[in-house]
């Protein structure tokens, strides 16, 4: 039976229809509630649906919920605006009297912003069962309080901001007074909320914000203990400076230096503390954790933490982060810029946020200027979730002023914090569009959501008590900034691009986002219209990222045409370009092989004071190992070769080196023994940085050194194999069968070798090591058993 039906016949047979008959190809099938199909096993991720004290499952598909036109509803809180009105079970097919169209995620939230401004009526369609069990659609109606309109310049000078500020304090302020289980939280939240509490300026939290700094100066983490230590240090420094309380001092003292002390070499930080001789555990560097514990740093340096331990391991960390201004997005780790997205995890508002606090105008600016390009799907990604990439998103904005925030929330904060926000003005963290929840699900985000409201407050120095150093957008500055973030989604990342002119794509290779420039340069390559002469003529172009986007461009479309003009512009004073140069001519294979001699001498030079971590070096030996050198080395200078090589494997990341050691194959021993002493330093001495891919180059080089019978791999077996350390399972068999390459010749280390066998049968992880151990057992007794003489090889001789 249909009841007060708001759609016609039409209209409802066509959404219904389209529901149950236009699945996408995904993972699963998208459910029709309507036809009675459940939530799909092990997808599990609802939403928050605003201020009407529910959540609802919406079907999403690579990180977007375009596709869906229902709403499934799986929760409703007793005494919110939805309590009795709707239900568990019930399914929303549209609002304010239409159907969900393109996206009832995003018309939701509009939905919900738009009656808050006006009488706070929000009207759903509702599909569900009535009292006799019978079927109906039905317009209903829930009433929520009115707030206002956001203004331009939200959250300055916006009334809803200061409402929505003040609301949630009092409902963050009642939980932390009264929830029993609320100190069992994670430590970031925590440090955020009491962050938002502080920041709001109010006098009347301070008992609770002092209680905070209490238990934050004694705080204290073995594990995960890099994420957890950026938040507490920003919150204790802050506290510090707003309140002149000096009795915090001495815990924020205390995780400073362990912060400072526990950075690596080369001024990064792991999921851990870096280990006695400066190397990172595991997989190594990870800049989530990093540039919020230089956040924390560089603010303890503020609220009177004076020790040059604290000063070198600021210095350190932004040589790292200074590196990827003008070139991308601040990446997961020791690795090339993100070029994928205007903001990696947040990453590039930490830096924004960061760089301003030191007074560096450049790099502020523009970590600022990518976080506003960084909205709707972009903002929706991000490793294990995007937690991060919401919680720095206003701070980042923020430094480059209110028109800039303003625009932002006009194009994606608006409608996505109004909808995060609950009936009792605190937040949950939503998620990104995925089916199954991310790391951070169930996370109270609380003081992430108020510190972006509580910007205007300017109470301390996370939102704004320092000044911004950077220039100030104007309205259509900032707009314009917005639309450079436009036309991407995880699931369709070309056709807006691909609808663009030659003229305006080629407009786009100028453009100062780097990925504005990388999308444009892919989309002329699908269209393959625009004459290669075009693209050569920007090489010399006045506007160096003009420049930049041609190399891309020329490198995608593989133009040998433009070899020459690539090759002049490997002498261009501005590394990037000469890098970008480079890439092209790998790129472009055989034709741009008469590059090779420039670009092996340029590999060859290592590091400078003006790069000082080599990091041209890292890139050409990508292009010159991964691309030029693949194949093979005939033909190729041997001397000027070496000079490479040798540069190469001192090259502080691990991958890079890996990169060089792909080419010990394509020599013949006679050739290569005048390397064999840089290459057995770069198996003995693991790199300071690439942890991931370290091995690659040591595992390369031990099996030359086995394959040739050099005397002094044998010991490198054992220390190569590592077996505490991350990566063990891919280490264990190459080194076992270096281990069989040198066959009776290991008897000199059998003592060393029995023990490891006895390391691995009581290893923590023996099940999983048993056939490595095995292995080793059955290698080990045929060794013992050889009387077979095996002659070695010095490095030397």
């Amino acid at each position: 039976m249909l009841k007060q039906s708001i759609f016609s016949t039409v209209a409802l047979a066509a959404l219904l229809f389209s529901s149950a008959h236009a699945a996408p190809k995904a993972t699963m099938t998208k459910p029709d509630f309507t036809k009675g199909d459940p939530i799909p096993e092990g997808a599990n991720h609802d939403w928050t649906l605003g201020a009407t004290g529910t959540r609802g499952w919406m079907y999403s598909e690579k990180l977007c919920t375009v596709d869906a036109r229902q709403i499934s509803i799986t929760k409703v809180d007793p005494k919110s605006p939805a309590d009795g009105k709707l239900a568990v079970g019930d399914v929303i097919l549209g609002v304010g009297g239409k159907p969900f169209s393109y996206d009832p995620r995003t018309e939701f939230g509009k939905a919900l912003t738009a009656a808050e401004a006006s009488d706070g009526l929000l009207k759903l369609t509702r599909w569900g069962k009535g009292n006799s069990d019978e079927v109906v659609i039905h317009e209903i109606v829930l009433k929520l309080p009115v707030l206002g309109t956001y203004s331009k310049t939200a959250p300055y000078k916006c009334e809803k901001s200061k409402k929505i500020l003040d609301a949630g304090c009092e409902a963050l302020a009642a939980r932390i007074a009264n929830d029993p289980n609320y100190a069992r939280q994670s430590p970031i939240p925590r440090s955020l909320n009491a962050l938002a509490l502080l920041a709001s300026g109010d006098p009347k939290y301070m008992e609770l914000i002092k209680k905070e700094a209490d238990w934050a100066k004694g705080f204290s983490a073995d594990s995960m203990a890099t994420w957890y230590y950026g938040y507490v240090m920003m919150f204790l420094a802050e506290y510090t400076m707003a309140t002149g309380d000096a009795s915090a001092m001495a815990g924020l003292e205390r995780l400073a230096m362990e912060a400072s002390t526990g950075q690596s070499n080369v001024g990064s930080w792991g999921h851990k503390f870096a280990t006695p001789d400066g190397r990172l555990y595991g997989y190594g560097m990870m800049n989530a954790p990093g540039v919020t514990l230089t956040n924390g740093l560089v603010l303890a340096k503020l609220a009177g933490v004076k020790k040059p331990e604290l000063d070198l391991a600021i210095e350190r960390s932004t040589k790292l982060l200074r590196f990827y201004k003008g070139k991308g997005s601040i990446p997961y780790g020791d690795h090339s810029p993100w070029i994928q997205n205007h903001d990696d995890n947040g990453k590039n508002g930490m830096a924004a946020v960061l760089f301003n606090l030191l007074g560096e105008t450049q790099e502020a600016e523009y970590f600022s200027r990518m976080s506003l390009a960084c909205h709707g799907s972009e903002r929706d990604t991000g490793h294990t979730g995007n937690f991060w990439n919401m919680t720095w998103a206003i701070p980042g904005v923020a430094q480059s002023g209110p028109q800039a925030t303003g625009a932002w929330m006009q194009e994606f904060g608006a409608w996505s914090f109004d909808l995060a926000r609950r009936w009792d003005g605190t937040f949950i963290h939503q998620g990104p569009p995925e089916m199954t929840k991310d790391k951070t699900g169930g996370w109270d985000t609380t003081g992430a959501y108020l510190l972006a409201y509580a910007m205007p407050r300017k109470a301390i120095a996370l939102t704004g008590k320092r000044p911004s150093n950077i220039p100030q957008l104007d309205e259509k500055s900032a707009q314009a900034i917005i639309i450079e973030g436009r036309g991407w989604s995880n699931k369709d990342r070309n056709s807006a691009y691909d609808a663009f002119t030659d003229d305006q794509l080629l407009e786009r290779l100028g453009s100062w986002s780097p990925i504005v420039r990388d999308r444009a340069a892919m989309a002329l390559a699908r269209k393959k219209s625009i004459p290669v002469e075009k693209l050569i003529e920007l090489l010399d172009s006045k506007n160096l990222f003009a420049r930049y986007g041609a190399c891309d461009a020329i490198g995608s479309q593989k133009a040998a045409a433009a070899v020459p003009a690539l090759v002049k512009t490997l002498k261009h004073e501005d590394m990037w370009l000469r890098i970008k140069a480079a890439e092209a001519l790998g790129k472009i294979g055989d034709p741009g092989m008469v590059a090779l001699p420039e670009i092996l001498t340029m590999l060859a030079k290592g590091a400078t004071p003006s790069d000082p971590r080599a990091m041209e070096q890292r890139f050409l030996s990508s292009v010159v190992f991964g691309q030029m050198l693949k194949k093979s080395i005939d033909g190729v200078d041997r001397a000027l070769l070496q000079k490479a090589i040798e540069a190469g494997l001192k090259n502080q990341d691990g991958r890079a080196r890996s990169e060089v050691a792909g080419v010990y194959s394509k020599y013949k021993f006679e050739e290569i023994e005048p390397l064999l002493p840089a290459i057995y330093e770069a198996v003995d001495k693991p790199a300071p940085s690439g942890e991931m891919f370290a091995a690659g180059v040591r595992l390369a080089g031990l099996n030359l050194l086995a394959k040739n019978k050099i005397r002094e791999g044998l010991p490198q077996i054992i220390k190569v194999m590592d077996i505490q350390s991350w990566g063990k399972a891919d280490r264990i068999p190459r080194c076992l069968d270096a281990l069989e390459a040198y066959g009776p010749a290991a008897k000199s280390i059998l003592p060393d070798l029995r023990q490891l066998e006895q390391d691995l049968i009581k290893h923590g992880e023996a099940k999983n090591l048993k056939v490595h151990a095995d292995r080793l057992t059955a290698i080990l007794a045929k060794i013992e058993s050889s009387t077979e003489t095996v002659e070695l090889r010095g490095l030397n001789k």
